[in-house]
């Protein structure tokens, strides 16, 4: 109920390309949130999941974050993950499409779940280097056989509590891209944040999944835009994408996609 009262106020405040005065947002809106070209690669991100959700084994998961609001069982059959808790086809083109246009140079995931979105960004750019953090080790273990079933090389999949494996990276780690899809917590989300402002620079991009996920969520949300450091932030109700440009003046900007 939450979700859906916060999607209709999503739709009365949301705006297109017409309401948007920011030639960065604009280009952005125009040339990569609606771009109807039809990548050969949306061929092997549809393949790819349409093999996850023919798959019916099952494998024990160990739910670290907020868990599946769908799926509380700890045997779940992949080709249900694939269906309730992977990345939707929309979704997956527009990361795709996102790394293609921002074509950044190390990309880092937290949460690869079944790789459907790890996948995805890494056709978008062979020349991107990607480290995906999960937590459970039979979906890590899954999703690393997978990337190496479709040659994916540019993967580094990377396995347990965030909060440990993030400590174990290198400290002078610089990401271009981040991906937070795996925590749904308003604490953890904002330590998250705090621990990789350190690691952004000004053309860093920061996407956070399901803003909307919880009243909790929302508040982690408002306190990410409003912190002195973000320039820019677009909501898209799924996603809250926030980048860190300098030169830009802070603008919050609310799109249907």
């Amino acid at each position: 109920m939450y979700q859906i009262i916060q999607y209709i106020k999503f739709l009365i405040k949301s705006t297109n390309q017409h309401g948007v005065h920011s030639p960065f947002v604009y280009n952005l809106v125009t040339k990569c949130f609606y771009d109807k070209t039809k990548y050969d690669d949306y061929k092997h991100i549809l393949n790819y999941k349409k093999e996850l959700l023919k798959d019916k084994t099952s494998i024990k998961v160990t739910d670290l974050g907020a868990g599946s609001q769908v799926m509380k069982q700890h045997e779940r059959r992949i080709s249900s993950m694939a269906k309730n808790a992977g990345s939707t086809n929309k979704r997956a083109k527009l990361l795709y499409r996102l790394a293609k246009h921002f074509s950044p140079k190390t990309i880092l995931e937290l949460g690869t779940s079944l790789g459907i979105a790890t996948h995805a960004m890494s056709l978008a750019n062979q020349d991107t280097h990607i480290t995906t953090i999960e937590g459970c080790p039979n979906i890590s273990e899954f999703s690393k056989a997978n990337f190496k079933k479709y040659n994916l090389d540019n993967i580094d999949i990377k396995t347990g509590d965030f909060n440990i494996v993030i400590n174990q990276l290198p400290a002078n780690n610089n990401y271009d891209f981040i991906f937070f899809d795996g925590n749904h917590q308003k604490k953890t989300t904002l330590n998250y944040f705090e621990t990789f402002l350190q690691a952004a620079n000004n053309d860093s991009i920061f996407i956070f999944d399901d803003i909307y996920w919880s009243k909790e969520m929302t508040e982690a949300w408002e306190i990410i835009k409003q912190h002195p450091k973000v320039s820019v932030t677009i909501d898209t109700f799924f996603w809250g994408l926030v980048f860190f440009r300098k030169e830009q003046v802070k603008e919050h900007f609310i799109i249907r996609i």
